[in-house]
């Protein structure tokens, strides 16, 4: 059997049990297990494997996906959404289709302390959907526009995703979350002209004018808002003027945002456990993902297919980014199958390589670092785009009044918003690397 049959075995093995739905740590696992054996025989994988789970999660650096999770849950039980909601609302309800752009903005916002695509979507669904339904907004742009917002908790850092991008590509998580904070403000903006746009060519979907009962900015709207810029300014800030590592500040986010919900007197007893339980089963999936990866990737390693694939894209005379926008392509595809963790560690090895062996005519670290954020903009179309779109289900699950045609109906301003975003950042690599320079 050729390298390359052996590698395509390998991948329809994962496949095939992921169709059957086995979880796709396992399907990984057992396909590696399944391609490492037919190469090497057992011995050599029992070898490999007795060493596998301490290679991994023996560093350091891991540590700081279950703080950023922790801080996200103890944001979401502690009642934070609700402040970015009305304050936001304050701020846009005057507009036409001011109260989905406000959802937007407290989308971006509970992102900024939360790091997770479901939890913003989720939490901040159960705060504005009804406000949106009594004001007069339809099913499918209600739904729509909180299943987008809920992708900015992924976009905009601190994010889950590119904290995994850090650790398999061996980049400063600082930088790369500098990185992203531009195409993340861009997101946010992209979905709001796009709500903009959407309530002016289809009537109907939302108030003619302005809300005439929005409310007025009060200092209880103001004081509201304040414990999450804080955190915010102390995270990041600590971050990049070098006082802590990426590692230190998610567990002084931590900290604060427990202080946080504390002060506002909605975090009890129960759901502090449940912070620390959703905590414990959120990083224990996903550290099943990264062994299942490993195994796999390592049965990849051993076809020699990816040096091969390196080495005959870099024998293509196609522009690099041309290259970089066919794989971008290919994870909108993978994306209908494969939620954004999975995807980004079993490709990540695979596509890493080949990029890093083509001349962009920027420094290497510079390239690593854009097409993390390429990736990371990608792969929210997954959680957007039928037939999977995780968020769409999410909140559509929680609207139980409208069907799940229009909520797909909905995304697809923002789809549209996501497209014109990617192909902005793909030309001009500067707009996500201006940051980085200020980070020491």
């Amino acid at each position: 059997m050729s390298a390359l049959q052996m590698a395509g075995v390998i991948f329809a093995c994962m496949l095939v049990l992921m169709v059957v739905r086995v979880p796709i740590a396992i399907s990984m696992f057992v396909a590696g297990c399944v391609g490492y054996v037919a190469q090497v025989g057992l011995p050599p994988f029992l070898n490999n494997l007795n060493g596998l789970a301490y290679a991994r999660f023996a560093s350091y650096d891991l540590s700081v996906i279950p703080l950023f999770i922790l801080m996200g849950n103890f944001a979401t039980q502690g009642g934070i959404s609700k402040a970015l909601f009305q304050f936001a609302s304050v701020v846009m309800s005057r507009f036409k289709g001011g109260l989905a752009m406000a959802a937007v903005m407290a989308s971006a916002a509970f992102g900024a302390i939360c790091g997770s695509s479901i939890a913003t979507a989720a939490t901040i669904t159960q705060v504005a959907l009804p406000e949106m339904k009594r004001h007069g907004y339809s099913g499918r742009l209600s739904t729509g526009t909180l299943a987008a917002g809920g992708t900015l908790g992924i976009l905009i850092p601190p994010s889950v995703p590119l904290v995994i991008y850090a650790i398999l590509t061996e980049q400063n998580i600082a930088k790369l979350f500098a990185a992203a904070t531009i195409p993340g403000v861009i997101a946010m903006l992209g979905y709001m002209i796009a709500i903009a746009v959407y309530v002016r060519l289809v009537p109907g979907h939302a108030p003619d004018h302005g809300d005439d009962d929005h409310p007025r900015l009060t200092t209880e709207a103001l004081w509201g808002v304040l414990p999450i810029a804080a955190i915010f300014l102390l995270v990041f800030g600590g971050i990049y003027g070098g006082l802590f590592t990426p590692t230190e500040g998610a567990s002084v986010g931590a900290a604060a945002t427990f202080v946080a919900a504390l002060l506002k007197r909605e975090l009890t007893l129960a759901k502090i456990r449940h912070c620390f339980v959703s905590t414990a089963a959120s990083s224990a999936m996903i550290f099943l993902i990264f062994i299942g990866a490993d195994l796999m990737n390592a049965a990849l390693a051993l076809t020699q297919v990816p040096a091969q694939l390196a080495a005959i894209v870099q024998g293509w005379d196609v522009p690099p980014t041309m290259v970089v926008a066919g794989i971008l392509l290919f994870y909108v595809v993978l994306g209908a199958v494969m939620d954004e963790l999975s995807m980004i560690l079993l490709t990540i090895p695979i596509f890493f390589p080949v990029i890093m062996g083509l001349d962009f005519g920027l420094p290497p670290e510079s390239v690593a670092i854009w097409f993390g954020v390429m990736v990371l903009m990608t792969v929210g179309f997954g959680l957007l785009a039928p037939p999977v779109g995780l968020n769409v289900y999410v909140v559509n699950g929680m609207a139980k009044d409208v069907p799940i045609a229009e909520s797909y109906k909905g995304v697809m301003p923002f789809l549209a918003s996501d497209v014109v975003r990617t192909a902005l950042l793909l030309a001009f690599p500067a707009i996500s690397l201006w940051l980085v320079q200020f980070v020491g």
